[in-house]
């Protein structure tokens, strides 16, 4: 009896220090996702709600795991969290399984992981320590620092981009570093000579890095018309998302009452179109629920960061929030067709099992970083 009045009263502490909002609001968007999720695969298997189901659980395990190890103790293993990151990627090589247009998957017994989401998190945890040791060294904006925080994104991006072909996932990784050294305060003439760079590689970039199938999605936001004139080639995806939402009003046709969502005419609407459910049978409504609850997410791992007691839990809360903003941003985007289609999911909603075990895994080391509290700033 003491054993259990001992549990509940850890359990009431625990519960009272964390970070229930967040968790909360993380939990309100897995759960609209999944409803969503069965309304796409309503006359298919359900394999995929349970694969999310089981994602959730292990999700929140990571969660609350993680959220009693004090990230100093994380951080300070971040070198081996880089090899052991780069190390997983570069397993595509031999282990990916070529789908989608990419190698982004291992895939064994039925389950596949992608190895780009999990290095997200070892990712921004390296980031976050070496920017905030940086910092208090105050060489941030000296040549080495910069060029070892260089070296550290392009070896992720370069390797991503390599091995899988996910040129999607990279950007995310670019949109993160950006955002948190930004947030660790580099000198605006990094920031010039970085746009001068790549404004003297735009030309390379474009006609040698990026492929033919990926000029023509950029290219068909702009002029629509002249790269697909039929509206049945790279816009199709696009245009079939459009239209759906579209139709569904202020208020949407109801759940599992979408014409397109219950004839299965748009390809990925449980992962990379899954916003196209929300805007057909839950209308403006819907995907101004959607958008709501992804924005009080990222506010809320910034408000977290922003009270951490150092450097670097505010980077690392910075971090997830840049992880989650870009996919929203782009995923969101790319539905309505303000932006590429390059396979990004929305971040909690789509279906994804790596997708939703590294955000809840993520969101854990936030609620660490609120358990231990001082409400000091220190991005100045």
């Amino acid at each position: 009896m003491n054993d259990v009045k001992k549990f509940l009263n850890s359990a009431k502490r625990y519960f009272k220090r964390s970070d229930t909002f967040l968790l909360a609001l993380c939990l309100l968007a897995t759960v609209y996702g999944m409803v969503m999720i069965s309304s796409a695969i309503r006359h298919d298997s359900p394999r995929s709600l349970y694969v999310q189901i089981g994602a959730l659980v292990i999700g929140l395990m990571l969660y609350f795991l993680l959220s009693l190890v004090d990230i100093d103790i994380l951080a300070s293993r971040w070198r081996f969290l880089t090899v052991a990151g780069l190390l997983l990627i570069l397993s595509l090589h031999w282990l990916g399984d070529t789908r989608g247009g990419n190698k982004a998957w291992i895939r064994f017994a039925g389950i596949g992981i992608q190895p780009a989401e999990f290095v997200k998190i070892s990712f921004i945890i390296t980031m976050a320590y070496l920017m905030s040791k940086f910092k208090e060294a105050d060489t941030l904006n000296r040549p080495l620092s910069i060029v070892a925080l260089g070296a550290l994104l392009m070896a992720h991006f370069g390797l991503i981009v390599a091995v899988s072909g996910d040129t999607g996932s990279a950007l995310v990784y670019l949109f993160i570093f950006i955002v948190m050294i930004f947030s660790a305060g580099i000198k605006l003439y990094w920031v010039a000579g970085a746009a001068a760079v790549l404004a003297l590689l735009a030309p390379y970039i474009w006609y040698y890095f990026l492929t033919d199938n990926y000029r023509t999605r950029i290219l068909a936001i702009f002029i629509p018309s002249q790269i697909d004139p039929s509206g049945q080639g790279v816009t199709w995806q696009t245009n079939l998302c459009r239209i759906a939402i579209a139709t569904g009003g202020a208020f949407g046709r109801g759940l599992y009452k979408g014409p397109q969502t219950q004839a299965g005419y748009i390809p990925l609407q449980s992962s990379d179109f899954i916003f196209s459910v929300a805007g057909e049978e839950f209308g403006v409504v819907g995907c101004a629920a959607v958008v709501l609850l992804l924005t009080a997410i990222i506010i809320r791992c910034v408000y977290v960061g922003l009270r951490s007691q150092s450097r670097l839990g505010a980077l690392y809360c910075i971090g997830v929030a840049a992880m989650v903003a870009f996919q929203m941003l782009e995923n969101i985007g790319m539905c309505i067709g303000v932006a590429p289609v390059i396979g990004l999911t929305l971040p909690f909603f789509s279906y994804g099992g790596s997708s939703i075990v590294t955000l809840y895994a993520a969101m854990g080391i936030v609620s660490g970083i609120k358990m231990r509290p001082r409400p000091v700033m220190f991005l100045q």
